[in-house]
């Protein structure tokens, strides 16, 4: 028997909205019932953005920095488009040869209390302030030589369901979670008897989801032997 040799499946806004209805024993009939389903799709993904699940919307941000400036808008296109920074790092150009120097992130209280916020250096810590538009504060502040570029990590928030023909910004892997998770949603305001059974569906899902997002990095464990003696 012959495959499809096809791997293309695609839901659209539209799909994941009568597939969620009929998982409700509902039907999808007029145009204010697809509307109330793309708003509870809107706040779910604002949802999985809380849970920290869009890993695959991790981006890579440059700011380039200016001499005795120290406050910095992430994501200038789209300001308030970040969720949080991952990590952050100063990529130093000097005679021809490039570093990468990891900074350390700051509190809000830890930058708050730090005696002279105006010192002059090579930055080597940050502070991330989370406003609608979100900015970073680094420190020391940029040099008179300075030839500094911060390299951030980016954990951005994911298109929004406009329109029923709109496809969404989720991997393959992700779309049982995301049709499990608008089912239930929907229950809540349609079919309140269903919740019971689609809470836990949508969890274990979303578990199966989060679990597959997960970074694998190689890792030793070694006994500690130093209390042991060897007779």
């Amino acid at each position: 028997m012959a495959t499809s040799g096809s791997k293309d499946f695609e839901l659209d806004v539209a799909d994941y909205v009568e597939e969620a209805f009929e998982r409700c024993g509902l039907e999808l009939r007029t145009g204010y019932d697809l509307k109330t389903a793309q708003r509870s799709l809107n706040l779910m993904l604002a949802e999985w953005a809380n849970r920290g699940l869009n890993q695959w919307t991790v981006k890579e941000k440059t700011v380039a920095m200016v001499q005795g400036t120290d406050k910095y808008t992430i994501d200038a296109t789209n300001p308030t488009a970040t969720i949080d920074v991952l990590d952050v790092f100063v990529r130093e150009t000097s005679q021809g040869v490039t570093t990468d120097i990891p900074l350390s992130r700051m509190s809000r209280a830890e930058y708050a209390h730090l005696a002279t916020k105006s010192t002059t250096g090579k930055p080597n810590q940050y502070f991330i302030d989370k406003q609608l538009s979100p900015t970073i504060t680094v420190w020391p502040v940029p040099d008179k030589n300075s030839t500094y570029t911060v390299y951030l990590n980016v954990l951005s928030r994911m298109d929004d369901a406009d329109v029923g023909a709109n496809t969404l910004e989720v991997p393959f892997r992700f779309y049982p979670c995301l049709a499990a998770g608008l089912a239930y949603y929907l229950a809540l305001k349609r079919a309140p008897d269903k919740v019971q059974l689609l809470k836990p569906l949508y969890e274990e899902e979303f578990q199966r989801a989060l679990s597959q997002d997960e970074p694998r990095s190689s890792f030793r464990i070694a006994p500690d032997i130093r209390s042991y003696e060897i007779a």
